[in-house]
């Protein structure tokens, strides 16, 4: 029913992914190179029809579509007045750092973990603590370290704790023992737990858990924040939501987003939003199909092309976390070296601090034809940089 298997020509479009030499691949950001559901390309063609674009509101159906999404996808039962737009998941997030935590105070993050986190720390003049992941070098996969996160959540300078969950760039959904484990921990040290679940509807094996599963009990210092962006591949919408449960805590944080001034919708938030969360389903079905795909696809490429290489992510997000420690190069130097002599852009993972030093990752959602091209440059590199 959809076709997965072209892709808009994005160059010279204002597109950051596309903003490249015409001989050069983006395989980094977290921006889907196909082309948006025609359902919520309907909507907004809808409302571009109207002509008149003056000052919004966010409609009792906005609510009511998150609430039916929410249940309908992930099992979670949500009060429509828990439940605050705001304009995108990382606005949000700092505007929650300065409400509820004070500067000189400590936010922790499991490393390796989504860059910009530390910019919604650093910047607003708190203290990154990491607690870095432990990484197993022959199942290539990662895990916590329960009572090293213990020691640093209770720390009295720590006040929050930012979940990536599913988490980026490691590909990893949270089981639900993990995550009540770690609700609890926040819960008896007394450190608000902000849960950015924007990945959660891209879980290709559907394992994802969410925060908002958790008992009333634990959810009473719980923030929850998610979009339709990278679902439904809506990045420039500006339209995200976060769920509150606590109501003490929620009207700290709708006066936190009051003030920032990102509580507002612009003129396709609304009807986008909605007719995603509410037409949306066909097209994400077909589409984590597509995807599963893909990432099939660069784990037997890897096995067969690049064995020194390894698909360290597990099913969750389109970005493949790869491990290139058996490489004598690290991932900046490597990214670099891909770029200049094959085209190839890529993420280098030491950014997202922790063991990133030794991973890059890769963007696979693209037409399989573009996958590819890239995996192929990829190889070439390699080859090169080993020569």
């Amino acid at each position: 029913m959809y076709n997965f298997d072209q892709m808009p020509d994005r160059r010279d479009t204002n597109s950051i992914k596309w903003d490249v030499e015409k001989q050069e691949l983006p395989m980094w950001i977290a921006d889907m190179d196909f082309s948006v559901a025609p359902e919520i390309m309907q909507a907004m063609q809808d409302k571009i029809k109207l002509g008149a674009f003056g000052y919004e509101n966010v409609p009792a159906s906005y609510y009511d579509a998150i609430v039916n999404w929410q249940e309908k996808q992930h099992n979670c039962q949500v009060k429509k007045d828990w439940i605050l737009f705001v304009n995108g998941v990382i606005p949000a997030l700092s505007s929650a750092v300065r409400r509820v935590t004070h500067p000189g105070e400590q936010i922790l993050t499991l490393t390796p973990v989504y860059d910009i986190f530390f910019h919604s720390i650093e910047n607003n003049g708190r203290k990154s603590l990491e607690e870095e992941l432990e990484y197993n070098a022959k199942t290539h996969k990662y895990s916590i370290n329960w009572s090293s996160l213990e020691q640093k959540l209770a720390d009295p300078l720590t006040k929050m704790m930012i979940l990536c969950n599913p988490h980026n760039p490691i590909g990893k959904s949270w089981t639900y023992k993990e995550i009540e484990k770690i609700a609890q921990l926040c819960h008896e040290y007394h450190v608000y737990l902000f849960s950015d679940e924007i990945h959660g509807d891209l879980v290709l094996d559907n394992s994802f858990s969410s925060t908002l599963k958790l008992p009333d009990n634990l959810k009473q210092n719980l923030i929850v924040a998610f979009s339709p962006s990278k679902t439904f591949n809506l990045a420039a919408l500006h339209s995200a939501s976060m769920v509150v449960p606590n109501p003490e805590l929620r009207f700290q944080i709708y006066r936190a987003i009051n003030n920032d001034e990102i509580a507002e919708p612009n003129l396709l938030a609304i009807p986008a939003t909605i007719a995603a969360y509410t037409q949306g389903n066909a097209w994400l079905k077909e589409l984590k199909k597509y995807l599963l795909k893909n990432r099939q696809y660069i784990a037997n490429f890897l096995e067969t092309e690049l064995n020194e290489l390894n698909l360290a992510s597990e099913f969750a997000t389109y970005l493949a976390w790869i491990d290139i420690s058996s490489l004598n190069i690290n991932s900046q130097q490597l990214a670099d070296f891909l770029k200049e002599n094959t085209g190839l852009i890529i993420s280098s993972g030491n950014v997202y601090r922790g063991n990133g030093t030794n991973f890059i990752r890769l963007n696979f959602a693209c037409p399989k034809s573009v996958l590819i091209d890239g995996l192929e440059r990829l190889k070439k590199g390699i080859d090169i940089e080993k020569s």
